[in-house]
């Protein structure tokens, strides 16, 4: 039997928790489907996105098990050394 959602009737807010995910590969050419609610690091490294204003920047120093609540629209392979990443949206 499927799960019971409680909180269908309610409008999902950006300050609502993600409702969905996808493991992410890195790409420079390619976008990600969903725009990111936040982003998953399991494996620390750094990362680059390109972020929802169309910027690109690169965040260093991620440990392993980090949640970034960031908007973004790619996640680049170039600079970025975290693994195990998850986009959440």
């Amino acid at each position: 039997m499927p799960a019971i959602d409680l909180n269908a009737q309610n409008f999902a807010g950006l300050e609502s928790p993600a409702s969905g995910g996808v493991v992410v590969t890195p790409s420079d050419s390619v976008d990600l489907v969903n725009e990111s609610r936040a982003i998953w690091i399991g494996g620390a490294g750094t990362l680059t996105v390109t972020m929802a204003d169309g910027v690109a920047v690169l965040l260093s120093g991620i440990a392993a098990g980090t949640l970034l609540p960031i908007r973004c629209t790619r996640v680049k392979s170039t600079g970025t050394t975290a693994t195990l990443i998850v986009n959440l949206y």
